[in-house]
């Protein structure tokens, strides 16, 4: 049985819990071989962020919105700022584009060619302006850079042209801002990506300096790899700065995270709150940022997100239902079973009630995907919006 002190705890940490919800989940999107248009999608970014803020008009947690240039370039990005704040969200991390240039076929900011090199370091001193403009602090970076064959290239002189590349975007950003480097094992290169694990990210960012910080995307790992390890150690040493959120059964599948393995979901967020790591810094700009990454090729897009939202939410919320006075007792006792069932029990836990109770003392309707569906809005929008060609990935 959960204490009322535990259970308050949970209430007001998860009050404080904030998701970031990326633009391109409210796009068309598909497979390699197929682009699936849905009705009513948003067709341009203004689009995308009022179907952000649907999400946390009904979840009440997702109060920013990540862009992607150029998938999401206007000519005014301070009135798009201004834009999200109208519907009641902000810009969150801006994401730059190193992988659909005909430049980058041999890789962008390791590319041997120091002229291909220079036009990738340009397109982050964009990226930089966005962020400038949008009143963003995150510059959020995944090189998709990499070689298919043995000997295609220097695999050393890849790794010291990618360090020299990312010192001059680390020398672009303001005091506030951060580099957030992203990694992924595998494709769109197959013997050997430029950054594919996570101590490849973090050996750049300690190079970089305290304003550099790893990205952790939960699809972007080899089968069985344990993810909450390394959450761990990257707590452990001050530079996990942002989590990509979705589900995986093979590869990187992008799916709703948490509907695969909810029970990996939960491990991760129990390191998270082990490690008081939970919430964002008072003015929302440091700490772990915990966004979503998905595409959501045959579900509808803002329920896949408030879906997504609502288990991150569950997850953390059993997490922080863990009795951690029994869990350490039983972990310094050497009691296996003991502490394995501290956690289980937690799992095992059905927070739904809690999470009704959070949202209801929020003013909101304790079951967001049920409301949304009672809206009416979904049937609106395909409506309203005809024709038109949305900018995201697979346009």
């Amino acid at each position: 049985m959960t204490s009322p002190d535990r259970r308050a705890r949970a209430l007001d940490a998860l009050r404080a819990q904030t998701i970031e919800l990326p633009s391109w989940a409210f796009g068309n999107s598909g497979t390699r071989f197929k682009v699936f248009g849905a009705p009513g999608v948003a067709r341009d970014p203004w689009e995308k962020i009022a179907d952000a803020a649907q999400v946390h008009r009904y979840t009440g947690v997702a109060p920013r919105v990540s862009l992607h240039i150029p998938w999401d370039r206007v000519e005014d990005y301070a009135a798009l700022g201004t834009f999200a704040a109208e519907q009641g969200v902000a810009i969150g991390a801006i994401n730059s584009n190193l992988f659909q240039d005909d430049e980058y076929r041999l890789g962008s900011l390791t590319h041997a060619d120091r002229a291909v090199r220079d036009r990738a370091i340009a397109h982050h001193a964009e990226c930089v302006e966005v962020m400038r403009a949008t009143g963003s602090t995150d510059l959020k970076l995944w090189l998709p850079d990499g070689t298919n064959y043995a000997g295609q290239d220097d695999l050393r002189a890849r790794q010291d042209r990618l360090a020299d590349s990312l010192q001059q975007i680390y020398a672009l950003l303001d005091p506030e801002h951060r580099l957030l480097v992203e990694y992924k094992i595998y494709e769109p290169y197959f013997y050997a990506m430029d950054i594919p694990d996570w101590g490849t990210s973090l050996v750049h960012c300690l190079a970089l300096g305290d304003q550099a910080q790893v990205v952790l995307d939960t699809g972007h790992h080899a089968p069985s790899t344990n993810i909450e390890f390394i959450v761990m150690q990257l707590l452990r040493v001050g530079r996990l700065g942002a989590f990509d959120f979705n589900s995986r059964n093979y590869g990187d599948d992008d799916l709703i995270v948490g509907a695969a393995d909810p029970f990996q979901l939960f491990r991760i967020m129990n390191e998270i709150v082990e490690a008081d790591a939970l919430g964002r810094a008072g003015d929302g700009t440091a700490g772990v940022n915990f966004m979503l990454d998905q595409c959501h090729n045959i579900e509808p897009k803002i329920p896949g997100q408030i879906r997504s939202v609502t288990n991150v939410q569950e997850a953390t919320a059993k997490a922080l239902l863990v009795d951690r006075d029994a869990l350490h007792a039983a972990q310094q006792a050497g009691d296996v079973l003991g502490a394995h069932a501290a956690l289980t029990d937690a799992f095992a836990t059905d927070v739904r009630p809690l999470l009704a109770e959070l949202r209801e003392s929020a003013g909101l309707h304790p079951d967001p995907n049920a409301a949304y569906a009672a809206s009416g809005h979904q049937d609106r929008l395909a409506a309203d919006r005809v024709g038109g060609t949305q900018a995201s990935w697979g346009a």
